[in-house]
């Protein structure tokens, strides 16, 4: 079988096996901590989040037919999973759910649903995209200082106690750890000096591997010293070490079917499918606008891969997963070209755990950190709002919106009150150019000439009841629809009653113009 042929049948591309690689290797020192850290706050086996990276990466890249999404367990979906449990009882009888989730996945893909996605604003996804810059940064502040001991809860901005997230930030400065400070700030220096470099050979070597060698290395530095200032275990990677931590067999968890006849079980099933559905059409729609070959994903066909992902994940031990946009960005950010990234990403998170578990527990979370800071700012960069704002306010109003409510609430509550922000807005405006009216050339005793909208719905009657209310006595309106395809019955009823009632009450000529038509559609 010759390439070409192989390339069609499998989708992936080896023309750019080199970018590919080297992205791979990054996003796989992104995605790893994070695979851990969301499996610790859904309180499930850490091992649950290695499964679903691997099963994002390798099985759903190839079913996709996105060429830089990369897909794993998600944090949106964190909360969902602890409360799932709960309500379940234990962990076996939550990964029923996971696997009816992927087969409802599945069915939304056949049934063509991905299209939702494409009802998104785009202020809205632009907005998505800056706050997750922001929750990026936030969050990565206390690996970069080197206090780390809650991955993902530690910086919401409402807390449980009486914190908040100045009082946290602020025990962080006291509790800075200076070898984690040092790693820090010296990936920050090669992540952006990198960028500046001239030699397109040199160059061509990712920033981001680089900072990561550069971490252990000084890291180790500092253990032959033996000056004390080396990172204890808690400031680095740690996954589980085959023979010594655990068996292979011991990290799968198969499900207990016994709570099949759970009324709650297909609840849970449901409520996670919509969400992580929700979540990856978003996300690869975000994914698609950072592509720099702006490649469109055909969205039924993500859901299919989702689905299939989430049955495979949930039959042996997975938390459900999504399109992550954090590890899209970090993809892209680093150099990737094709699917063939996420594919190598996926494997190299299964070889982590079975062939080098040791050095990947080398690596200081500090230059993880870095990584993300940098990748974050990218996301929620200045020029962005400045980009928005000069598109006009009913652009940068829900792009604002979106990015307050994410970053006060969470993904999902904060895409549904940008979207709700972004429907009204456009409302607004609905009601507002219910007709056209030239001032400039308007001379007084001339008559009102009011050139109806393309299309006039019930949102422009009150507009339309307020003008001829407004209308001088003794003068002459012309309602002009010749340019109207669509004029809803309310407004025609409110038009009919000025022209009989009002109209007469203060002497006002009415002339309608090419209106007939639409009187007869309802007649």
């Amino acid at each position: 079988m010759d390439q070409s042929k192989f390339n069609k049948i499998t989708g992936l591309n080896f023309k750019y096996l080199k970018n590919d690689s080297l992205a791979a290797i990054v996003a796989f020192l992104v995605a790893l901590p994070l695979c851990l850290g969301i499996a610790l706050a859904s309180g499930t086996p850490l091992f649950s989040g290695i499964i679903s990276g691997v099963v994002g990466g390798i099985l759903v890249s190839m079913l996709s037919g996105s060429q830089l999404a990369v897909s794993g367990p998600a944090a949106g979906l964190a909360v969902i999973v602890l409360n799932a449990i709960e309500d379940i009882g234990f962990f076996e009888g939550f990964l029923v759910t996971v696997v009816l989730a992927g087969f409802i996945q599945l069915a939304m893909g056949f049934l063509k649903a991905g299209t939702i996605g494409n009802f998104f604003p785009s202020s809205v996804i632009k907005g998505m995209l800056a706050a997750i810059g922001i929750l990026l940064i936030r969050k990565q502040i206390p690996y970069a200082l080197g206090y780390n001991t809650d991955y993902l809860g530690r910086l919401d901005f409402w807390q449980t106690n009486e914190e908040n997230i100045f009082s946290i930030l602020n025990s962080l400065l006291v509790e800075i750890n200076l070898t984690a400070l040092i790693i820090t700030i010296a990936s920050m220096v090669l992540l952006i000096g990198w960028s500046y470099l001239k030699n397109n050979t040199i160059k061509s070597i990712p920033a981001p591997l680089l900072v990561v060698l550069v971490g252990v290395g000084l890291n180790q530095l500092f253990v032959v010293l033996g000056n004390g200032m080396a990172l204890s275990q808690d400031h680095l990677v740690t996954i589980p070490i085959l023979g010594a931590d655990a068996e292979f067999s011991e990290l799968l968890t198969f499900p207990d079917w016994s709570v099949i006849s759970n009324p709650q079980v297909y609840t849970i099933a449901v409520t996670i499918a919509i969400v992580a559905s929700l979540e990856t059409l978003l996300s690869v729609e975000a994914v698609d606008k950072l592509d720099p070959q702006k490649r469109r994903t055909p969205l039924n066909r993500e859901l299919k891969a989702q689905g299939m992902g989430n049955i495979v994940a949930g039959l042996i031990g997975g938390l459900p997963m999504t399109a992550v946009i954090v590890r899209g960005s970090v993809n892209i950010n680093a150099g990737a070209k094709t699917k063939l990234s996420a594919l190598v990403h996926g494997v190299l998170l299964l070889l982590s755990v079975l062939v080098f578990p040791q050095i990947i527990n080398m690596i200081p979370y500090a230059s993880l950190a870095a990584i993300l800071l940098v990748t974050g700012y990218k996301l929620a960069n200045i020029s962005i709002f400045r980009q928005v704002y000069r598109a006009g306010k009913g652009q940068f109003i829900p792009f604002i919106v979106t990015i307050v409510a994410i970053v006060f609430t969470d993904l999902l509550i904060g895409i549904i009150i940008g979207l709700v922000v972004g429907i009204l807005n456009i409302l607004l405006n609905n009601m507002r150019n219910t007709y056209s009216f030239n001032k400039k050339d308007y001379l007084e005793g001339d008559p009102v000439r009011l050139m109806l909208s393309e299309e006039v719905t019930f949102l422009n009657k009150g507009i339309m009841i307020k003008t001829l209310d407004t209308l001088p006595a003794d003068s002459t309106v012309i309602i002009d629809a010749s340019n109207s395809t669509y004029i809803d019955y309310d407004v025609l009823e409110a038009i009919t009653t000025f022209k009989n009632e009002g109209a007469k009450y203060k002497n006002i000529k009415v002339e309608l113009v090419g209106i007939e038509k639409f009187y007869e559609k309802y007649n």
